[in-house]
């Protein structure tokens, strides 16, 4: 299973962090983002209804796209999330018992960090990958600093990542990235405003295929 999880998010590259103020507009904006080229995403459970999104996400597009739970806070959620069909469960951080109900759930479970320590914890609980998280605070420097020492660990840095300067993580040592509202603003999603979150979303996918073509 972690080795399927891991080549998946590899593959997809960037994952987009939904934080939508509706389930609604949350179902919107993933069109956009797939039509931009976006082939990850994340329902954070900051999400009215998160778990209808999820569903009605992998009802729509299937195996054409990675559905996953972010912001899971509490085993519940974490429930809620398996049996709409979640692929992944994000988790912004290391507390004990949330990562054993994560983990029990034997879906793919993210857990974030921000330091050595919560790091090796998380890997201990037995996260599949690790979220580096708000990784806008020690940019780039901080994940290749930590791969010194972890250089076995998949981490997918989010928060600050940015078309131009995503090829800064992938030379950093990142799996793949996470992007929120640097690629779905909240302001964009609440107005409607869809062809401005695809357009995001094909300058994000661009600046991957360049980090790849050049790789």
């Amino acid at each position: 299973m972690t080795a399927a999880a891991l080549n998946a998010f590899e593959r997809a590259g960037v994952i987009a962090v939904l934080r939508a103020p509706s389930a609604e507009l949350a179902v919107r904006s993933v069109a956009a983002l797939i039509s931009g080229g976006i082939t990850a995403v994340e329902i954070t459970y900051t999400t009215p209804g998160a778990g209808s999104v999820i569903r009605q996400v992998q009802d729509r597009y299937g195996s054409d796209v990675l559905v996953g739970a972010g912001t899971v806070r509490s085993a519940a959620q974490a429930q809620d999330a398996v049996a709409a069909g979640a692929q992944f469960l994000v988790s912004p951080g290391t507390r004990p018992d949330l990562a054993e109900a994560l983990v029990a759930t034997k879906v793919p479970t993210m857990l974030g960090v921000l330091s050595p320590s919560e790091l090796m914890a998380a890997v201990d609980a037995g996260a599949t990958a690790i979220k580096l998280f708000p990784a806008s605070l020690g940019g780039p420097s901080l994940l290749r600093a930590l791969r010194g020492p972890f250089p076995d660990v998949a981490i997918i840095p989010t928060g600050g990542v940015r078309p131009d300067n995503i090829a800064d993580w992938f030379d950093a040592g990142a799996l793949a990235v996470g992007a929120g509202s640097e690629l779905c603003a909240p302001d964009a999603m609440s107005q409607g405003r869809w062809d401005e979150i695809e357009q995001r979303a094909a300058t994000f996918s661009a600046a991957l295929r360049t980090v790849r073509h050049r790789s």
